[in-house]
This record gives C-alpha cells, sequence and structure tokens, in this order.
C-alpha cells in the first residue's frame, strides 16, 4: 500500500479543494493521501465528516498544513 501525497500549496481556490476531490474519488478503499496546503481546508473537512472518511490534520513547524485522509 501505497499513500499518495497531493501537494496543494500554492493554487488558488478552488484548486486545492478540487485537486483533494479528485483524488479522493480514485482512492481506493482502505488506502490514505496526505494533503498539504496552506490553509485549514474547512469546506473539505464538513465533506470528509459527511462522507465518513477519517482524517487527522495538523499545522507543521514550517506552517504547512498536513492532512492524512483515510478511505475506510
Amino acid at each position: 500500500m501505497m499513500k499518495k501525497i497531493v501537494d496543494a500549496r500554492g493554487l488558488e481556490p478552488p484548486q486545492p479543494f478540487e485537486l483533494a476531490m479528485d483524488t479522493l474519488a480514485d482512492l481506493p478503499k482502505g488506502e490514505s493521501m496526505t494533503l498539504l496546503l496552506d490553509r485549514m481546508p474547512y469546506p473539505l473537512f464538513r465533506i470528509l465528516d459527511r462522507d465518513g472518511y477519517k482524517y487527522e490534520n495538523r499545522i507543521r513547524d514550517d506552517g504547512v498544513v498536513e492532512i492524512d485522509i483515510l478511505n475506510p
């Protein structure tokens, strides 16, 4: 199992959201992805909660928002 890394830093909204959703659509059950962003994606969190994804987010020392998302 290889974790996908999606680097959406530096993109203008709504590109990071669209990139995350496109990647999630292709993410097999049981697989995970790491999303790298410049800011917290609160609209994405609502979608993940609604659709039953498991996720953890943190802000790294360099200010990058890192979100691990699992497709259960």
